[in-house]
């Protein structure tokens, strides 16, 4: 490997615009619940509880949705007023059907995606501890590591 580390773009946009189109496929209600405290979000102040916003992105409930690599943006009315929304994808925490509660939780940017932190980060930094062993990565009580994002994080139950 060269020391030339190749950076890929951010995930999350791909992941909420492919569940979207799932939602949409199956004929059900596109939700998408977002971090109201991210710098750049632009929602009605009366639609925040508890600093999270649950916006319906339907077609038949927006003009002009526009889903790109950085930011959600649609009109929408609220309260019979019409807003122009924009939501960094950074503040997008998942996307669910209302009718079924189907979606998930859009997850972190893994290492090596364009972000605003240029800290890199080589998979030789995180594959083997200081002694060369490989890092034991499960918790000592069994649950999942807090993510830096501060965001839940999902677990797989079977």
């Amino acid at each position: 490997m060269t020391d030339e580390f190749f950076r890929m773009t951010s995930h999350r946009p791909y992941l909420l615009r492919a569940l979207v189109e799932w939602i949409n496929d199956n004929q059900l209600t596109p939700h998408i619940l977002v971090d109201a405290g991210v710098a750049g979000v632009q929602v009605p102040p009366s639609s925040i509880k508890d600093g999270r916003v649950v916006l319906n992105i339907a077609e038949r409930a927006v003009v002009g949705l526009a889903i790109d690599n950085e930011l959600v943006s649609f009109s929408a009315r609220f309260s019979g007023v019409s807003f122009a929304v924009q939501v960094p994808i950074s503040a997008v925490l998942a996307v669910y059907a209302r009718e079924t509660g189907q979606g998930m939780a859009l997850p972190d940017d893994i290492s090596g995606a364009e972000s605003a932190d240029d800290d890199e980060v080589t998979l030789e930094d995180v594959s083997a501890d200081a002694d060369g062993t490989p890092p034991d990565d499960t918790p000592p009580d069994g649950n999942p590591p807090p993510r830096p994002s501060g965001r839940p994080q999902l677990r797989v139950v079977k």
